[in-house]
């Protein structure tokens, strides 16, 4: 998969499902979402449950800092290229997401956006190891809007979104999608 096949995709359903466990898997396959991030897991379970998210005809992402058993190194990415049917991945750290691109798979930079120095670090980074970036909370269309336009990357809000109009706010924010582990949101 690459980028802009993943942005078409978000713009005919802009809804990600955020998945912590079996539940919530069963729940985001039953979806009609068209992607689905894993944030929960470890090495021996992960590559089944990409698996089951493809036969499941939508797209699959690795959240690789929640997967027990993975180091924060770029082996990581490595082991989720070969080993599983992901399209792509995430994380928090910049060399995890270069990797990944290197290995052709989707990258997505997650940044907690706690104060204004996490703000001024994605503008020092620029994001630049990454296809799109992640922000939590999303619950901010100011700032959604201002990391959009320093980074020149898509933007998904990802955390705490709970209903229709935090999902509205945001992608009329510039978010191209939203990340949310409630599944009402997923049904929207």
């Amino acid at each position: 998969m690459e980028r802009n096949q993943l942005l078409n995709l978000l713009a005919a359903g802009p809804v990600i499902a955020a998945v912590k466990g079996g539940d919530g898997l069963e729940a985001a396959l039953d979806s009609d979402v068209p992607v689905i991030f894993l944030l929960s897991g470890d090495i021996l379970s992960v590559a089944d449950a990409a698996a089951r998210v493809r036969k499941a005809g939508k797209r699959v992402f690795v959240h690789l800092d929640l997967i027990d058993g993975l180091a924060a190194r770029e082996v990581s990415a490595d082991f989720i290229a070969r080993q599983t049917a992901a399209d792509g991945i995430i994380s928090t750290k910049a060399a995890l997401t270069r990797r990944g691109r290197e290995l052709g798979l989707v990258t997505i930079q997650r940044f907690f956006l706690l104060d204004s120095m996490a703000l001024d670090n994605i503008q020092r980074q620029k994001a630049q190891d990454c296809d799109l970036i992640e922000v939590l909370p999303g619950l901010m269309p100011k700032i959604i809007r201002r990391v959009a336009q320093l980074t020149g990357k898509p933007v998904i809000a990802g955390g705490l979104i709970s209903d229709k109009e935090d999902v509205t706010s945001a992608l009329s924010a510039g978010a191209v999608a939203v990340s949310t582990t409630n599944p009402a949101v997923w049904r929207m």
